[in-house]
């Protein structure tokens, strides 16, 4: 029984460490994107209507891949949720 509690806290450390580096690259990732909005912002000539289209055209695509992944994670995280709940019923 000890040797099963110690796989179980080495997964979960690994499991633990694996949420922080995703944390980091997902906080990253959009802290970048930012700027380059920012950027986009500061430089585009918004009486121009292709200038509009463009970040129009950005902002479309971005908000629907972040939905998506929103509920990937979701999904992802129920599915851990309930691994961790049958391991927990042993």
């Amino acid at each position: 029984m000890d040797n099963l509690d110690s796989v179980r806290a080495t997964v979960m450390q690994r499991i633990d460490r694996a949420e922080r580096n995703y944390r980091l690259a997902f906080f990253g990732a959009v802290a970048l994107e930012g700027v380059f909005l920012v950027a986009f912002l500061l430089l585009a000539d918004l009486h121009n209507r292709t200038h509009v289209l463009l970040l129009l055209g950005t902002v479309m695509s971005y908000s629907i891949i972040v939905l998506g992944l929103v509920a990937l994670g979701a999904h992802v995280n129920r599915g851990f949720l309930r691994v961790l709940q049958a391991i927990d019923a042993r």
